[in-house]
């Protein structure tokens, strides 16, 4: 039973993190500005995966810029404004943006 489970579990535990990452975004309001695929006003998460792959503190990195916000001209001309978002939700959403 239990060799059932684990590949079982293995295929879940990704689907179920994706979905509570893009419902922790969705409360945020983040997609107002972003898209996983398309640059709307911020860039696309695939885009900040991209720049972040690699890089040993790219999840504080990221967690850091999101909380204190960014200046115009690091994604493009309109800056991103310092979110409000509880720790542990935010850790959610970078980790999420980081998964694409």
């Amino acid at each position: 039973m239990i060799k059932y489970l684990l590949p079982l579990f293995l295929v879940c535990t990704p689907l179920a993190f994706a979905e509570d990452g893009a419902k922790v975004a969705a409360k945020y309001n983040c997609l107002g500005c972003h898209a996983i695929d398309t640059k709307i006003v911020g860039p696309a998460y695939k885009e900040v995966a991209a720049k972040y792959r690699g890089q040993k503190d790219a999840e504080a990195m990221l967690m850091k810029e999101v909380r204190s916000g960014l200046p115009g001209g690091k994604w493009g001309k309109i800056p991103m404004p310092a979110q409000q978002i509880e720790e542990k939700d935010l850790r959610i959403i970078v980790r999420w943006v980081l998964s694409h």
